[in-house]
């Protein structure tokens, strides 16, 4: 059996992996229609829809410590899947009663979803030490990561598959289907009693800094906290603004089944990284396995970007399925060993709140990025832009080999 298999043998586990796994099947086929009906609607500001769901992330993952904390770990991730679930119920309901969705259920949907991937998230990070003898956690977070790599490999294929055939509104549906069966499976784990955690600080100010102070204490995991949202903002940006557009501005058939492709085929390579990355101990060489993973992401998307200016319309498809799968390489790279790193690395009470900090720079990345991408289309073009977003991650990369830690200091 591969490494990364071998935690499914834990009954816990197997129950939250394949909780989880569906439900980020049905995000991938949300994300997909969520992008494509903002890029009909608001053109080259269709940002400013995942732009709102980052600013809630940001904001939640900075304010929730404290009531999650008080949550505990399951209780936390059954609250998020219920309430993810619900507000996707009134956006189908409302879109089958008038025939589309308007505006304002996107734009509670964007926050309800965001919100519960602010709590979701440090929950999950937290719980898998729990569940997982120590020497099988890089297996085990490979595994989990491996999630949203096989969703994106799986959910925009099937709606490319399927698009011409089912409505739209039905993929929101599955997505809602998806996050009470993860819900379910949650619920049927087994988890041993715990002791209590008193709360590090007594104010919402405390209880956001001590995730910072946490990973300022530890070298790599703090250049990768600073450089987070950099990376974040611009891959958004490329992928999930600057794709679709550059395949609407080319005139190819069926655009939405065109740009489910492509991130179907970045999945693919996804996939493949994951069971490759999942099988070494990322504890031995983790900064080259940080570093190279930004090169590898940005290179990819450079090489995005360049298909869309140079090859001609008849290659453009394949060159741009091509350079995703480049780009999609080096993603578990990094993800899976910085995972693994702050549960090794910290203690396990203070491992939600190390997730937490990672989680608002990104989003606050992402956020920037996003707002910021209606100017540099006009400024640069759709393109341009994105050959930037490509060289923006390609020098955090560089920067790291040049300028960043060389080791990590252990407890």
């Amino acid at each position: 059996m591969l490494p990364v298999l071998r935690p499914l043998a834990l009954r816990s586990i197997a129950l939250l992996w394949g909780g989880i796994a569906l439900s980020a099947m049905g995000d991938q086929l949300f994300i997909v229609v969520l992008g494509w009906i903002a890029v009909e609607r608001f053109g080259t500001y269709a940002g400013l829809l995942p732009a709102g769901q980052s600013a809630m992330v940001l904001a939640v993952s900075l304010l929730s410590g404290r009531i999650a904390d008080r949550l505990g770990l399951r209780a936390t991730l059954i609250g998020a899947d219920v309430t993810r679930a619900a507000m996707l119920g009134v956006m189908v309901t409302l879109w089958l009663m008038r025939g589309a969705p308007p505006w304002w259920s996107l734009v509670l949907v964007v926050i309800t979803l965001a919100a519960g991937q602010s709590f979701f998230q440090p929950a999950m990070q937290g719980l898998l030490p729990l569940l997982t003898p120590r020497e099988r956690l890089p297996a085990t977070n490979a595994l989990m990561d491996m999630t949203d790599r096989l969703a994106r490999l799986i959910g925009p294929g099937l709606l490319s598959l399927a698009a011409a055939l089912v409505p739209l509104v039905h993929f929101v549906t599955f997505d809602l289907v998806t996050f009470l069966i993860s819900a379910l499976a949650v619920s049927l784990i087994r988890l041993a009693p715990q002791p209590k955690r008193q709360p590090v600080a007594g104010t919402v100010w405390g209880s956001l800094l001590h995730g910072f102070r946490v990973v300022r204490r530890h070298p790599l995991m703090w250049f990768a906290l600073c450089t987070t949202g950099i990376i974040n903002g611009a891959w958004y940006a490329a992928y999930f603004i600057g794709l679709p557009l550059m395949i609407t501005q080319a005139g190819i058939a069926n655009g939405v089944a065109a740009f489910g492709l492509v991130i179907s085929a970045y999945g693919v390579t996804n996939l493949l990284a994951n069971l490759f990355v999942g099988s070494l101990d990322v504890r031995r060489r983790p900064t080259l396995l940080v570093y190279i993973s930004n090169v590898i992401v940005g290179f990819g998307i450079l090489l995005l970007a360049g298909g869309a200016m140079l090859l001609p319309q008849d290659w453009l498809l394949t060159g741009l399925v091509a350079s995703a799968m480049l780009s999609a390489f080096g993603g578990p790279m990094k993800d899976i060993t910085l995972a693994t790193l702050r549960q090794t690395e910290l203690a396990q009470g203070d491992i939600p709140a190390a997730m937490r900090a990672f989680v608002s720079v990104s989003q606050f990345g992402t956020l920037t990025g996003l707002l910021a991408s209606p100017l540099l289309f006009a400024f640069a073009g759709v393109p341009g832009t994105v050959l930037l977003c490509g060289a923006a991650i390609l020098a955090v990369g560089a920067a790291g080999f040049l300028i960043g830690p060389r080791q990590l200091s252990h407890n």
